[in-house]
Parts: C-alpha cells; sequence; structure tokens
C-alpha cells in the first residue's frame, strides 16, 4: 500500500439525484485513519452468513479425514481453489437439551436456534406471538455498525411475504424465514430482491413514491450517471493505485445496476413461474451471483460490516431443473431413493458453485494490504445436517481469514460418541454449536464467557 500525504475521509461519498455513493478503502484515506489511531495494516472486522436450507447429503459433505490430511468431499469439491482458507468443522449440534429434534416445526427451530440458540414457540392467535433470541450477527452488528452508514444486512434468494402465517408444525413461518434476530421478539426480514437491497444501499432517487420511481426506472438514469461530476473531480486528485481500484469498484457497481435493469426487463414477459417478482434473475445462479455481488460491494465500500444471506427459506420446495434436480428440495431431502439423493447431491453442488464464485469475488477484490477474503470470516452450512430434521453432525464450514486470525486449511472433528468416526449422539448431548459462536466472535473482537447453550469455547 502506498501512503500519500492526501488525506481523504474513508466516510467519504459521493451524492447526486438522491443517490449516494461510498467509496471504497484507498491509499489516500490511510492518513485519515492514522489520524484517528488507526494503522494502514490494521483490518476491517467482517462477519458473514450463507445459511444453506433443508440440510444437506451429509455423507457426501464431511470429509473422511480430520486435520490437515483432508480431501473435498464431492459437495464441498467446488471450493477447492480455496481449500487453505477453509476451516470445516463437524460434529456440533444443536439438540444439547433434546429440544430441538422434538416432533413439530423442526425445521423452524433448526433455523431460529442457529444464530440466536433459542427454541421457538408455538405461533400465537394474533400473528406476532414469537420468541427467539438475539442471533449472534446482531451482537456483532452493535458493535461493528458504529462505524458504518448501515448495521447489517439480511437477504435470501427466497421471499418471506407469508411469514404472517403458519408454515411447519403449526409454528409461525417467521421462525422459517429468517435466522436473524434483533431481539427476543424482533425477527428482522430477509430481502430477496436485488433492486431493493441496491436502492437501499446507495438510494433511489431521494423518494419511495412507486410513481416516482418507476419515473426514475423509466428514465433509465444510472447511480453512476448521477455522479459523473463528482467522480471526475474526485479521480483528479488521486494517485495512479487509486484511481484503478476506484474505476474497478465503479464497474462493478455499474455492472451490478445493468444486471438490475436486465432482470426488471425480463420481468415483464410471460413466465411459467407464477410468484416470479419484478428485479428476480430467472434462475438460481443468476439471482445467487448478483445477491453475492452487491454483497461484496456493501464489504468493499464499508456500508455494513455484517450479513445474513439465506441461500433458501427452511422447508422451501425450489425446484432446479436446470441442473437435472425437477424434484421439490424439501420433499426430496425426506427421500432416500438412489435417485432422489442423485438429486440431492446436485443441489448441495451448485449451492457450492455459488458460494465458490463469492469466494472468488472477495478474493479478488483489494482491501488494505490483502483482500476483502482475508479480512471477513464467513459462516457457510445448515441448521440441521439431514433434511429429514437431523439437529446433530451440522454441516458448518468457515471461509476466511478473519484479519488474520483465523487459520484454515483443516478439518476438525467434535461430538464423537464411542462408536467411533461418523457416530454422533442423535437425542441431546455432544458438542455445541454455541461453542463455536464465542470462538468467532472472540476473533472478531467480542469476547463472552458464555452464549446461549455453550459448554465451553472450541479452539479453533
Amino acid at each position: 500500500m502506498m501512503i500519500t500525504k492526501k488525506a481523504l475521509s474513508r466516510r467519504t461519498v459521493l451524492r447526486g439525484l438522491g443517490a449516494t455513493l461510498a467509496l471504497p478503502l484507498l491509499d489516500g484515506m490511510v492518513p485519515a485513519l492514522t489520524a484517528l489511531g488507526q494503522t494502514a495494516a490494521q483490518p476491517i472486522r467482517r462477519f458473514g452468513v450463507v445459511y444453506l436450507p433443508n440440510g444437506v447429503v451429509i455423507d457426501q459433505w464431511t470429509p473422511a479425514l480430520d486435520g490437515a490430511a483432508f480431501e473435498l468431499s464431492p459437495i464441498l469439491r467446488p471450493l477447492t481453489p480455496f481449500r487453505d482458507r477453509l476451516l470445516i468443522v463437524s460434529g456440533l449440534t444443536q439438540n444439547t437439551n433434546g429440544l430441538t429434534a422434538r416432533s413439530g416445526a423442526v425445521h423452524g427451530r433448526c433455523a431460529t436456534k442457529f444464530l440466536t440458540g433459542a427454541i421457538p414457540r408455538p405461533f400465537g392467535q394474533e400473528g406476532n406471538d414469537f420468541r427467539a433470541d438475539v442471533s449472534i450477527d446482531q451482537l456483532l452488528a452493535r458493535e461493528l455498525g458504529r462505524q458504518t452508514q448501515l448495521g447489517s444486512l439480511e437477504l435470501s434468494l427466497e421471499s418471506g411475504d407469508k411469514g404472517a402465517g403458519t408454515c411447519d408444525g403449526g409454528y409461525s413461518c417467521t421462525y422459517s424465514h429468517t435466522i436473524t434476530w434483533r431481539g427476543p421478539t424482533t425477527p428482522l426480514p430477509m430481502e430477496h430482491d436485488p433492486r431493493v437491497v441496491f436502492e437501499r444501499m446507495f438510494g433511489d432517487g431521494g423518494s419511495t413514491d412507486p410513481i416516482a420511481r418507476r419515473a426514475r426506472l423509466a428514465d433509465n438514469r444510472s447511480l453512476l450517471d448521477s455522479v459523473t461530476d463528482k467522480v471526475a473531480e474526485l479521480r483528479r486528485g488521486l494517485g495512479p493505485s487509486d484511481v484503478g481500484k476506484l474505476d474497478e469498484y465503479l464497474d462493478a457497481v455499474r455492472d451490478v445496476e445493468r444486471r438490475i435493469q436486465t432482470a426488471e426487463a425480463q420481468s415483464n414477459r410471460e413466465l411459467p413461474v407464477v410468484d416470479q417478482p419484478a428485479g428476480v434473475p430467472d434462475t438460481f445462479a443468476e439471482h445467487a451471483r448478483l445477491m453475492f455481488d452487491l454483497q461484496v460491494l456493501a464489504y468493499q465500500s464499508d456500508l455494513t460490516r455484517v450479513i445474513t444471506f439465506m441461500v433458501g427459506r427452511e422447508f422451501s420446495s425450489r425446484t432446479y431443473p436446470e441442473i437435472g434436480a425437477p424434484g421439490g428440495h424439501h420433499p426430496l431431502s425426506h427421500e432416500h431413493s438412489a435417485a432422489s439423493q442423485e438429486q440431492l447431491v446436485r443441489i448441495n453442488v451448485h449451492h457450492a458453485e455459488q458460494f465458490a464464485y463469492y469466494l472468488d469475488r472477495l478474493q479478488s477484490t483489494p482491501d488494505g494490504d490483502g483482500s476483502l477474503l482475508d479480512q471477513v470470516l464467513l459462516y457457510y452450512g445448515a441448521g440441521m445436517s439431514e433434511g429429514d430434521h437431523q439437529p446433530w453432525n451440522l454441516p458448518v464450514v468457515l471461509a476466511g481469514g478473519g484479519g488474520g486470525r483465523l487459520s484454515g486449511g483443516r478439518h476438525l472433528r467434535y461430538g464423537e460418541t464411542a462408536g467411533g468416526a461418523g457416530a454422533y449422539s442423535s437425542v441431546e448431548g455432544g458438542t455445541p454449536l454455541a461453542n463455536l459462536h464465542l470462538a468467532v466472535l472472540e476473533k472478531l473482537g467480542m469476547r463472552m464467557d458464555a452464549l446461549h447453550d455453550s459448554t465451553g469455547r472450541l479452539e479453533i
């Protein structure tokens, strides 16, 4: 990193026509950071969650060997380029007291408990009688969000519009449609429309009036067009390295905006999917990659340092005919025929391929003296192992460098019973997922002695 004498504030933004364009970390901002008592090399702590619905085919997920000698399993093989940045953790449980596996609403229980450690309670007569606990992403948002425009982002690839009803065993759909809770009675909705996310990040012309919004879209005026003059003025005062970083960032913003506009144009066509909302791309992969690109922009511009992302809601019956998996995801997870298992593995691999795209984008995006992947700590996994309601032996991968605090290239196995490798407690007991949460929070600067049903802190 070249340190210049120009002190450019880290919070510098460009404004135009109601839009606000935050900037990535530039060399010219280093003196401003130093003035605040920070050093150029001090990493920014970031946290993200990529949550998988309906569990996985666990024996195709879990590596056979432990420690540094492991080989990536068939489902995780798309992550091969990032093997040294992965910490695979097997054998953790959400069923320490036996309640999570109790019949009724197991999908909602597993999703809710994944970050909150809380067991949901039944749906109330008024439609809002739900209770959990604050999720670990929101614990971090309280701390890390003090320095960002947005405390956190909560995203999904499926609409949660039915959250007011009942979904699983008479429990509120809220428990299946979100994993993020600001407080015991405050679940946070997950946004699935890229246009809405983009406008939350960069503005929408200063008006929430739908007529005004449609008029702006019809005018096809882009965010970057609205700040062109200010970008040119800023560029004149930057060094060559910063000009390159700025141009790369602006190209990424324009590409995301162009893809959103294309998706909106396509949404006007007659489509076989009845609930296809405006602004959402036609295919799962296009949608996933667009949402991942928005997350990269959010981290790169330091709009937020905490993001939770649901690849799908629990109980999801999405189909994937484009990859040869036409069966509904949730029904397939309860079938054990060879054909069904093959489709499930294809779905799990397809999800991993999109996550690999995300890791590649993070790795190729400079941040300080490294990349965004060096600085972020990501969860990738599910709240149950198999889709037929097994909240033990959870599939969990940590990815990224965690600002130099996380060492990858390892497979750690916990929770084995006397049965040996692969035998895990299916009733109660075992090593709680909350023990991992404690370790992750500590690596991100938040030390807590206990959390939820923790019994200690994992050494990772």
